[in-house]
């Protein structure tokens, strides 16, 4: 594998020329001692798909209709079967068979295989001698939930002060318990327990040598005069990437560390399900049931990985759901991986076609078809309209198997609709090609170009608004799941009651 692959175009085998240090495209200007590539590089032959339970709902949706141009392009533009082995792997997730269909187009296969005890085969086996998580439901009728968060931050920040040595060990059993993990379901309800940690969870903690005195206690408190709240730190998406950063590195100083300041309370969304690998955590607060069982499972399950964690439930039971899963929180938590929800996965919806069609095609015809790779090679199309159209109907096909249909009539609506919307679409794209020619001009696919002077692109993103031409209409192409439609301004005009027109 060359050490630098540069654009998917490369690193899909559509390099032309590599030396000792790189591979070049169609875009780079090679030096003279490139040795030249007629064929290419060979595709990717091993593609790892972690986490594959977050890969459904939209995201998975047009997920799974770009995977379908990597996979065209990994089979040499439909024409040599080189297609990849994909190795997904996840923790919690349903109806995982129906949901590789869909993404990948393959049958899947379970590795390890089930053994006669489901605890345990050749590959694994279930660990019960170390602890794990201890789950404690909290829920008080009549108190508000936020009343009810903040006496159990208070209790629990408090109460780790009562094992803790500030001489002592870094690596004393205490410690894992001197951070808090608050886990909160919108951010609008972290926003409020913020305001709340900042002031009156430190208050309580700081009176709890008055107010918490053990019964028939004499001299200093035992366990809580010594803990002093910093200011609570954020993982959340409206934290910066360096900010985020830094609170993932002071999660991991002990307590006892010089280096790097350590962290009270941290205060997440569920952005920290994925990617928060850090052994030494181990007390969370959960606020209110989250909404699906596998984001509980996973979110929980950032503590408690090389210590004894405790995961504190704190439910409103005014809400149905809440006091459902408390008057049953034993049962549920005994076998809460049974309840992980089915994903869902639609790339070939007519909605997802409207958002992602047009990206699809432009990667399967610009990286699978000669002489169209270079930013100007929209303008070829005409000569390239057959290699085209089997790039349409090779998604066709792609389509009518993507999952199991109910007959051949539903497997027959779904390939007409990509076959009518294809060819609407390679007809729009000549027809923008051919008032370029008669005007003199040049077009080139996008503005991300390094050669965006040499023409103007017809790709947009939809924040900026649709072009005037109606052909150039379907070249939209998204870049970000969060940039999905244009900005709308809203004007306020204050008007009398009595005011008409």
């Amino acid at each position: 594998m060359m050490p630098w692959l540069g654009a998917s175009g490369m690193l899909l085998g559509r390099a032309t020329h590599a030396d000792e240090k790189r591979a070049y495209g169609v875009m780079d200007d090679p030096p003279p001692n490139a040795k030249a590539l007629p064929e290419g590089l060979l595709p990717p032959e091993l593609i790892v798909q972690d986490e594959l339970h977050l890969i459904s709902g939209p995201l998975g949706t047009m997920v799974g209709l770009y995977e379908a141009a990597v996979d065209f392009l990994c089979e040499g533009g439909g024409q040599e079967a080189r297609r990849p082995k994909i190795v997904c792997s996840t923790a919690t997730v349903r109806r995982a068979r129906d949901q590789i269909q869909a993404l990948f187009g393959w049958e899947m296969s379970l590795f390890p295989p089930r053994g006669v005890n489901d605890g345990e085969n050749f590959f694994a086996r279930v660990e019960t001698e170390r602890p794990g998580r201890l789950y404690v439901g909290v829920g008080a009728p009549g108190r508000a939930l936020r009343a009810l968060s903040v006496r159990t931050y208070a209790t629990l920040l408090a109460s780790a002060q009562k094992h803790f040595d500030p001489k002592g060990d870094p690596k004393q059993p205490a410690d894992p318990y001197m951070t808090l993990i608050g886990y909160f379901n919108s951010l609008r309800e972290l926003g409020g327990m913020r305001r709340l940690v900042e002031d009156e969870i430190k208050n309580r903690v700081a009176h709890i040598v008055d107010e918490k005195r053990p019964l028939l206690f004499i001299g200093p408190h035992p366990w809580a005069g010594d803990r002093r709240l910093e200011l609570p730190a954020e993982l959340t998406s409206r934290e910066s990437t360096d900010r985020v950063k830094d609170t993932k590195a002071r999660l991991q100083a002990r307590r006892t560390s010089k280096d790097l300041e350590p962290l009270d309370v941290v205060l997440a969304s569920n952005m920290i399900s994925v990617g928060l690998d850090i052994d030494r955590l181990g007390l969370m607060v959960v606020t209110g049931q989250p909404k699906t069982s596998s984001e509980y499972i996973q979110a929980t399950s950032r503590v408690g990985r090389a210590y004894p964690g405790l995961v504190v439930t704190c439910l409103n039971v005014m809400r149905p759901r809440d006091r459902s899963h408390f008057e049953r929180f034993v049962a549920y938590h005994d076998s809460f991986y049974r309840d992980v929800e089915a994903t869902s996965v639609t790339p070939f919806s007519g909605q997802a076609l409207d958002r992602g069609l047009s990206g699809t095609l432009l990667t399967m015809i610009r990286h699978g078809v000669r002489g169209m790779e270079a930013p100007a090679g929209l303008m070829k199309l005409h000569g390239q309209r057959a290699a085209a159209e089997q790039a349409v109907a090779w998604l066709v096909a792609r389509a009518r198997k993507h999952r199991h249909l109910p007959d051949d009539a539903a497997e027959s609506r779904i390939a007409e609709l990509v076959r009518a919307r294809g060819k609407h679409f390679l007809d729009a794209w000549e027809r923008v090609a051919d008032r370029a020619r008669e005007g003199g001009a040049e077009r080139i696919y996008s503005r991300f170009d390094r050669a965006g002077e040499d023409g103007k692109p017809v790709m947009f993103l939809a924040t900026d608004g649709p072009p005037d031409d109606r052909d150039e209409r379907a070249f939209q192409a998204a870049t970000s799941m969060r940039d999905v439609e244009p900005n709308a301004h809203l004007w306020v005009r204050y008007k009398s009651l009595d005011e008409r027109g």
